[in-house]
């Protein structure tokens, strides 16, 4: 990586809505537009998006286009990662890949940086480093200071997911239902193969012979990678929901020791980076979508002990919890820029 007070960034599948997130990310973070190269589909050569005051100009990805980049942040989908992403951090250019192409290729970090960023110093020959599925990163968000806290045996979620995390063809599909359904007519389905306005379905991930869906899978295998540990349980069930943005996540812990007191919970989770603790009981106000939107934090609540895991002698192992995370912020794109800056300072950039 480059040495240089204004490292070069490039943002592959910079038309699609984490790409554009990835793109308000940076500009938030002052990163100028002459530090910044956009690319997409030869379809978007050329179109200019804004980046603050001013704008970029969509270039063609093509083989050897991103020689010289510091910095590339793939948003494009697997095929296009498994394309770029190996040949271009083999030139030297760290690789932040949000795909699932590489998650769980030894050779390849799996990074939360709240959680694991110590990874990315312990070998620093590394340059394709994978960002995590966004309803992971949400639901580790919550757990992980809990399980340093008491320890995790079991973890049962079910997360309810909102539609722009199959992209922002999706948020077109859901506003668009909503008002044929409003009207009296029929949805129009094109990116799912069921409506999304007023439903409720299984993710539109394939389904495998455990019955399983591909995204559930994922969660339970990144986990393991992530928190380095294999011998947690979990199961999990992956809804899509009539949301535009934010995921949802209800979690029910089985806890390696017992939950002495939840202040001491409550306390662990909201001096854990990254998190907000939303635990009002008296007000019933606790996480939401529409709150979580838009925000950088994972907002974490409706803490309350699981009284079916009390054992004989009246010590509580369970714990039950609700999580809320913008997956195109912290669940994609944040979590993409925040492994940049940690490389960025460990190199004193």
């Amino acid at each position: 990586m480059s040495q240089s007070a204004n490292p070069t960034y490039a943002v592959v599948g910079a038309t699609g809505a984490v790409g554009r997130e990835m793109l308000d990310v940076l500009c938030a973070q002052g990163v100028g537009a002459e530090s910044i190269r956009a690319f997409a589909s030869p379809r978007s050569a050329g179109r200019r998006l804004e980046y603050g005051n001013a704008e970029i100009t969509v270039e063609a990805l093509e083989p050897g286009v991103l020689e010289g980049i510091d910095i590339a942040l793939f948003s494009a989908g697997s095929a296009i990662s498994k394309q770029f992403a190996r040949p271009t951090a083999a030139r030297g250019t760290v690789v932040i890949d949000n795909s699932s192409a590489f998650r769980m290729d030894a050779d390849v970090p799996l990074i939360v940086p709240e959680i694991n960023g110590d990874e990315l110093t312990a070998n620093e020959s590394r340059r394709l480093i994978a960002n995590p599925n966004c309803s992971t990163i949400i639901t580790l968000m919550a757990v992980t200071p809990i399980h340093r806290l008491l320890g995790v045996a079991r973890m049962v979620v079910s997360t309810y997911q909102a539609v722009s995390g199959a992209g922002a063809a999706a948020m077109e599909e859901l506003r668009r239902q909503a008002r044929e359904v409003l009207d009296g007519g029929e949805p129009t389905c094109r990116v799912f193969d069921q409506p999304c306005a007023f439903n409720v379905f299984s993710h539109n991930t394939a389904i495998g012979e455990d019955g399983y869906n591909v995204e559930e899978t994922k969660m339970v295998k990144e986990t393991h990678k992530i928190w380095g540990d294999g011998s947690v349980r979990i199961t999990a069930t992956c809804i899509r929901v009539p949301v535009f943005r934010a995921h949802c996540a209800s979690i029910n812990l089985t806890l390696r020791e017992p939950v002495g007191d939840l202040d001491a919970v409550r306390e662990a989770i909201a001096a854990f980076p990254g998190v907000r603790l939303v635990d009002d009981r008296a007000a019933n106000r606790f996480p939401t979508p529409l709150e979580a939107s838009g925000r950088d934090e994972v907002l974490v609540g409706r803490l309350r002990l699981d009284p079916s895991q009390i054992d004989g002698k009246g010590r509580c192992f369970g714990l039950n919890l609700f999580a809320a995370g913008d997956q195109l912020r912290k669940g994609a794109a944040l979590n993409a820029v925040q492994i940049a800056n940690v490389l960025l300072a460990h190199a004193g950039v």
